[in-house]
């Protein structure tokens, strides 16, 4: 029947009545919002609501069900949805077009139901004024459907509509040229009015909105809301700018920091459909950053004041900044903590490495490292170093503060070895500063230059093993051996003196350590921190030298045996192997120790092997354990203090104290005239900024700056300096 009559219930909701009828006439459209039953809408005040999202169903849905007789069919791929008329073979049908017909087969009867899906977010234009009582008629020829409308109601814009400010009317017109893509270009902006227009050209799009009187408030006077150009026709968008970006990924920035640029360019490519270039994302990044945890200017302009809680915070610490003279721009901060100092100086090794690791940061500057090792092995970081330029003044400033540190104990320490790259800044800095101490190569560093000369594998495996080699005559087996592959390799590693590298010809007592390794081991948070404002970073390093120190306290609290695990690991191995060596008594200090391997004398007196090994690891090797289980005595009496539990728990006792927030600091510094006269000096940026572009992340070896690069040939021209790729020679 074509002209069934449907009438709406008058019940308190205005909701649709079970079996109740409707009139649907051919030339209205339905105009259906929810409040708490489903209502109709009246025209620019309530928009249709026509379904919910699948997400959304659940227990309202069979309660709203229950309330109002209704049916719910949902088609499989949550998209078309259908609506129902039952009473003869008629369907109402919504899919994702707001389109309403009804098929030109069905009929309606006089006792239909109206099967009708909640959804907060879809909606329906109402053409026609609609009450509680106006009638709707349905025509044969058409099939009703539902689509996601493109404009979502935050992006909605008619006249009157109010805004806080011009800001929030700028902003939330942007948002809707980007949602509805196109693009607006603006004509007139100031603190009164704010007009804008469509960029395409010939498009009628306008809009025009002014200040209301005595408040900041803006409202949109005139508005011509249609569009003939099409939208935009290219993936970027003119409005998607930094500031923009920076507001979609500002709440997943602050709950994850570690967001990539990358991450932020596919998450905007996904949800608003634009490709933005690699930089707008890291710009807009860094201007979130910035405001989470502080500008880069900032940080350097309150270093003055970090140095000064520093001290306060943890008595005993060193914390000092320094700038130029002339314009007070950074130039060196050095900073080492009581509990760092307090551990090397009485339980870690005596030795020491050296290394650098260049900042990201916006500013150019180097972070450098002096570390030690405790008992078990592991980085105890002693000092740091922030300066604004790598160079040989930098590094003898640097040297010359880790010797006014280590000189309140000078007396009962033993003499230092020292392991860096030895370029000439450290060399120079080592010898006036710490003229006694054995200074040699960072086996790493040298590697490193080995390998990128010959790139054999074979050839950096021996250069290891010459370098492990305890005697000279093993040594010069290792260097015969390379010498038979590659004759300047040989020639390469004999210009070095070995003094300064291999263990059998090197002075010091290395304890096993052949390389410092201390950036490459710390890199999963030194790396991080280095792109973070100075004080920022100074915070993450603190922070993560206080969790170690707890964290290596309370597991030493658990070891029940005398010697740390890795030096117990050692003895115990030692301890195997000489239970087969034949041990010959000279007196009550030497001994003579036969092996398969050999013959060895030992001095239990003066704790040395003729291997070596027991003077260059600090602990007794096989032949000395052989020696000392036969005259009853307790091998691990015979080891280095530093590897006992003890002298371990002793390294970590001291705590690295937690500083207040920068908020705090001045309020903490009231009182105080020594700090008020230190805070008051100003610290400017360094001058240096960091080209623009994506920082480096492979560190460059100092050994490698100013090395010789390889001259490449073009095979088109035959000339040098280019690739045939690359050649821009006339065909």
């Amino acid at each position: 029947m074509a002209n069934h009559d449907v009438l709406l219930g008058q019940n308190n909701s205005g909701a649709l009545g079970h079996n109740q009828p409707v009139v649907l006439n051919r030339n209205h459209n339905m105009a259906i919002a929810q409040t708490h039953g489903l209502e109709m809408g009246q025209p620019h005040e309530q928009e249709a609501r026509l379904g919910q999202s699948h997400d959304n169903q659940g227990d309202d849905d069979h309660e709203y069900e229950q309330q109002n007789g209704l049916t719910m069919e949902e088609k499989p791929d949550h998209e078309v949805q259908d609506v129902h008329l039952h009473g003869g073979n008629s369907e109402l049908d919504m899919s994702d077009h707001n389109e309403l017909a009804v098929s030109e087969s069905q009929e309606l009867d006089e006792n239909m139901e109206l099967a009708v899906i909640q959804h907060e977010d879809m909606g329906m234009d109402s053409v026609h004024d609609m009450s509680l009582h106006q009638a709707l008629i349905v025509t044969p020829s058409h099939v009703l459907q539902q689509r996601t409308l493109a404009i979502s109601p935050n992006y909605e814009l008619h006249v009157g509509q109010e805004f806080p400010d011009v800001k929030a009317c700028r902003r939330a017109l942007r948002d809707t040229a980007i949602a509805l893509h196109f693009e607006m270009q603006t004509i007139k902006s100031d603190k009164t009015r704010f007009t804008a227009k469509c960029a395409s050209e010939g498009c009628p799009w306008r809009i025009h909105a002014a200040k209301l009187p005595g408040v900041p408030t803006f409202t949109i006077r005139t508005i011509n809301d249609s569009h003939t150009c099409g939208g935009i026709a290219h993936l970027g968008h003119q409005q998607a700018s930094v500031q923009w970006v920076a507001n979609s990924v500002e709440q997943r920035l602050r709950e994850n920091p570690n967001y990539k640029p990358k991450e932020i360019l596919e998450e905007i490519h996904r949800v608003h459909g634009i490709t933005l270039s690699y930089k707008q994302a890291w710009r807009g990044k860094e201007r979130i950053m910035a405001a989470m945890r502080g500008s880069f200017e900032e940080g350097y302009r309150l270093l003055p004041q970090y140095c000064e809680q520093v001290k306060r915070t943890n008595p005993g610490s060193i914390a000092s900044v320094y700038g130029n003279p002339a314009d007070n721009c950074f130039q060196r901060l050095f900073i080492s903590f009581q509990a760092s100092i307090y551990g090397f100086l009485n339980a870690c090794r005596p030795l020491l490495g050296l290394d650098r690791t260049f900042l990201k940061s916006k500013y150019l500057g180097t972070l450098l490292l002096a570390t030690g090792f405790d008992g078990d092995g592991g980085l105890f970081p002693l000092a740091f170093g922030v300066v604004d330029e790598e160079n040989d003044d930098n590094w003898m400033w640097f040297l010359s503060e880790l010797h006014n540190l280590l000189e309140v104990n000078t007396e009962n320490m033993p003499r230092l070895t020292i392991l860096s790259d030895r370029q000439k800044g450290i060399v120079d800095g080592v010898e006036a500063n710490f003229p006694t101490a054995f200074h040699g190569f960072c086996m790493r560093h040298l590697s490193e230059s080995f390998r990128k000369e010959f790139n054999n594998t074979m050839l950096v495996n021996l250069l290891w093993d010459a370098a492990h080699a305890l005697t000279v005559i093993e040594f010069e087996a290792k260097i015969l051996e390379i010498e038979e592959i590659s004759q300047d390799a040989a020639y390469w590693i004999r210009r070095i003196p070995p003094r300064l590298w291999a263990t059998a010809y090197f002075e010091g007592t290395r304890f096993g350590h052949l390389t410092a390794n201390i950036v490459e081991s710390l890199n999963t948070w030194i790396l991080e921190a280095s792109g973070l404002p100075i004080i920022q970073m100074m915070e993450c390093i603190r922070r993560q030298l206080m969790t170690w120190f707890n964290e290596r306290r309370e597991t030493s609290m658990q070891w029940t045996s005398i010697l740390v695990p890795t030096a117990e690991r050692r003895v115990a191995e030692a301890l195997e192997r000489a239970r087969t060596y034949q041990v010959l008594r000279a007196n009550e200090a030497e001994f003579e120790v036969i092996s398969h391997e050999g013959t060895n004398i030992v001095d239990i007196r003066n704790r040395c092997c003729l291997c070596r090994g027991w003077q260059l690891y600090g602990l007794p090797c096989a032949h000395a354990v052989a020696a000392l289980l036969s005259c009853r005595q307790n091998v691990h009496r015979f080891t280095e203090s530093c590897f006992t539990v003890a002298t371990y728990r002793k390294t970590y006792s001291h705590t690295i104290h937690p500083i207040p927030d920068k908020t705090l600091w001045k309020e903490l510094s009231d009182g105080d005239p020594s700090v008020s006269k230190a805070v008051e000096m100003i610290i400017n940026p360094p001058k240096s900024l960091r080209p623009p572009g994506r920082p480096r992340k492979k560190r460059v070896r100092a050994e490698d700056r100013g090395r010789v690069k390889r001259v490449v040939h073009c095979s088109r021209c035959n000339q040098t300096g280019h690739f045939r790729t690359t050649c821009a020679a006339p065909i």
